[in-house]
């Protein structure tokens, strides 16, 4: 059954979950960086071109993950208050999320620039931290 067209909504919101709960860690970007990295050590250590394929897709597929969980801490989380007691954290992100995709994560093959990732991931978590602990 539909809802008539006056009663349907006029505005739809996404959000990382259906009800903005609170709950943030960067963590969730940590761990798909982390298989970003696996998964091109994997590439390497392997010859077979069908694996190689689905390593690539793979890859791909989490990078997006790690930008969509550093986007929602990015734009859900940190409030201006954050920006100005940590000038560096836009800067962060901005490194990050281009790390994670078509120039980083996405578009690379190299374990160097997964490393890269994954230390901005922890740079913006310890701000996170700090953050929670005010």
């Amino acid at each position: 059954m539909r809802l008539p067209r006056f009663l349907a909504p006029r505005t739809v919101a996404h959000a990382h979950c259906d009800l903005p709960c609170g709950v943030y860690d960067p963590a969730q970007a940590r761990i798909e960086a982390q298989s970003v990295k696996a998964i091109i050590e994997k590439y390497h250590g392997n010859e077979d071109p069908v694996f190689r394929t689905r390593a690539i897709v793979i890859k791909e597929q989490r990078s997006e993950l790690v930008k969509h969980h550093l986007w929602v801490l990015w734009t859900d989380y940190f409030k201006p208050p954050h920006f100005e007691k940590y000038p560096q954290l836009h800067t962060l992100f901005n490194e990050a999320t281009k790390l994670a995709g078509a120039s980083g994560g996405k578009g690379t093959l190299d374990v160097a620039v997964a490393d890269q990732l994954l230390g901005k991931i922890d740079e913006i978590a310890e701000i996170f931290w700090e953050t929670k602990k005010a």
